[in-house]
């Protein structure tokens, strides 16, 4: 398994936790995944929720909480600590600017094409300052475009790109038609995309790698994605019933009794479709019902209060602290999977294994087929050995 680089960036092991928000990835989740060789991200998304008397100046309290976790994060690892910061956030460049302030090593941005870029971010590009950028895309095209538009602009590109696949959790940059059709699966997209790099990388002399994301839960999926060209991989749904997870034993316990026919796609109150798992909350908005919204600050560009059937922050903050009853959980296809809380530590140690087994004997064969193969024991007792 070769380390993931990105610029002068170094993580052992190719995984990027994906940032989740609101409050479920701070600076306890992404510490713990930096101190284990990967890369900790923390979710800026209404980060400010965290701070009492938000409501009355909410982008200050983004911007104070956002300084917070990364500080937090920074004093509890010395590994690798990003931001994921949502272009559709009303307060995108507030956002950016705290981030390279504080040092995050690296941004990764989504939800929306981020192109248009402040000075301060741009300057990290031209070798003022450390903080890496990478964009999340859906599709080659989208890649193309962001990058295309930064070399013309900018006279630089972004430093690495995450494809990320209808199989993920939150909300998804796909049509609801094209969540289920193969044209658009992670499998076809991530060559793809490593084909539209080649003269982003060529003509600037750096290497782009390119980090899959969306549906990936095992190191054989792990393996499989990354055969196909990918430099590394983002994982988040793995990584929620995890000790280290900021959200609460709650949102954890959605995870694990959570079945495949509980993974749903709702309507979200931001315009795009979303993943989540089934509960009584969701049964309600689908059954019109509907809780008054008053927005005094309006955190999301695309969203409509006035017309929203409830606040999707105000739904996530009260997940994230195991209000269920007035939230609901974003999660990927793959939550129905869990089926335990464990520590970070002990979920990178599985994937590892994983991975070095479907690196030695494919794919297709399970880690339990293996462990419990009387043909295979002493070949998989080197692979163990090994990692």
């Amino acid at each position: 398994m070769k380390a993931l680089r990105i610029g002068d960036l170094k993580a052992k092991l190719p995984i990027i936790q994906g940032g989740m928000g609101v409050a479920v990835s701070l600076a306890g989740l992404a510490s713990a995944v930096a101190d284990e060789g990967g890369i900790g991200i923390i979710s800026s998304a209404s980060i400010g929720m965290l701070i009492p008397n938000f409501s009355k100046n909410f982008n200050e309290a983004n911007k104070q909480a956002l300084r917070n976790e990364i500080r937090k994060a920074k004093k509890k690892t010395k590994g690798i600590i990003g931001v994921n910061i949502m272009v559709a956030l009303s307060d995108y460049e507030d956002h950016l600017k705290v981030a390279v302030e504080e040092g995050a090593d690296l941004i990764i941005s989504g939800a929306g094409l981020p192109l248009k870029m402040p000075e301060i971010v741009l300057e990290d590009k031209r070798g003022k300052n450390k903080t890496k950028f990478v964009p999340i895309a859906s599709s080659a095209r989208a890649a193309k475009l962001v990058f295309s538009y930064w070399a013309d602009h900018y006279g630089v590109i972004p430093d690495a790109v995450v494809v990320e696949g209808p199989l993920a959790g939150g909300h998804l940059g796909f049509k609801k038609t094209q969540i289920s059709d193969s044209d658009f699966s992670l499998e076809k997209l991530v060559p793809e995309v490593v084909n539209v790099m080649k003269p982003f990388e060529q003509k600037f002399g750096k290497s782009i790698p390119v980090i899959a994301g969306g549906g990936i839960y095992s190191g054989a999926d792990m393996h499989k994605i990354m055969s196909l060209g990918a430099g590394g991989i983002q994982i988040a749904t793995r990584l929620v019933p995890t000790d280290e997870c900021d959200a609460s034993t709650e949102f954890k316990e959605a995870y694990v009794n959570s079945k495949k026919e509980d993974l749903m796609l709702i309507e979200s109150p931001v315009g795009l479709p979303g993943r989540a798992i089934r509960n009584k909350f969701l049964e309600d908005v689908a059954a019109g019902i509907k809780t008054p919204v008053k927005c005094p600050w309006k955190c999301i560009k695309t969203c409509d209060y006035k017309k929203a059937p409830y606040c999707i922050s105000l739904a996530l903050i009260n997940a994230s602290k195991g209000n269920l009853k007035n939230g609901f959980v974003f999660a990927g296809s793959n939550a129905y999977r869990t089926t335990k809380i464990q520590s970070v530590e002990a979920v990178f140690s599985e994937m590892i294994k994983e991975y070095q087994v479907a690196a030695t004997f494919g794919t297709g064969m399970p880690l339990e087929t293996v462990n419990e193969s009387r043909k295979h024991k002493r070949e998989y007792a080197k692979v163990r050995k090994a990692v």
